[in-house]
C-alpha cells in the first residue's frame, strides 16, 4: 500500500498548500504555479480545486488572506501544518453547490492572473467575454421564468 494514501484527494492539496505557504505568502495564481513547477510540470491544480479550498482554509481559520488575495497561515494554520490535523478524515462538498464553488475558483484565478500576468490574461479576453454573454442570457432567462 502506498505510504501516503492519507493524503488522497483533496486532502493532498491542502497539505501541499499549507507546506508551500509554511515559506510565505502567495496568490493562489502563485501557489498553481509553484505546484506545477515542483511537480515538474506533470501536475497543475485547476482553479476550481484550489480557490475553494482556500476559502475553506480561511474560514476555518487555518489561512489568512490580506487586501491582495496573498494567503498566508494563521497560527492555527501553523499547528494544522505541523501537528497532524483531524481534518485528515473529512469529505468534501457535494453537488451543485461544488459546481459553484469549481466557477468561482475559476473566476478567482482569472482575477489573481489580471494582476499578475495582465498579457496572459488578456490572451483570454474573447473568451472571458463569450462566457460573460452566456451567463448572463442564464440570469436573464431565470428572470423571465419567475
Amino acid at each position: 500500500m502506498w505510504p501516503f494514501r492519507p493524503f488522497a484527494r483533496r486532502r493532498g492539496l491542502r497539505m501541499w498548500v499549507l507546506s508551500l505557504l509554511d515559506g510565505g505568502p502567495k496568490t493562489g495564481a502563485e501557489l498553481m504555479d509553484a505546484m506545477e513547477e515542483m511537480s515538474q510540470g506533470w501536475w497543475r491544480p485547476s482553479p476550481g480545486s484550489l480557490y475553494p479550498l482556500l476559502n475553506d482554509l480561511v474560514k476555518e481559520g487555518v489561512l489568512q488572506s490580506d487586501e491582495n488575495k496573498r494567503y498566508s497561515l494563521t497560527e492555527k494554520g501553523r499547528s494544522d501544518y505541523y501537528g497532524w490535523p483531524p481534518w485528515m478524515g473529512r469529505h468534501g462538498r457535494k453537488g451543485s453547490e461544488d459546481q459553484f464553488a469549481e466557477i468561482e475558483g475559476y473566476v478567482s484565478y482569472l482575477e489573481d492572473l489580471s494582476k499578475t500576468d495582465r498579457k496572459r490574461f488578456e490572451s483570454y479576453s474573447a473568451q472571458i467575454v463569450r462566457l460573460r454573454d452566456r451567463l448572463s442570457s442564464l440570469v436573464q432567462q431565470g428572470g423571465e421564468k419567475e
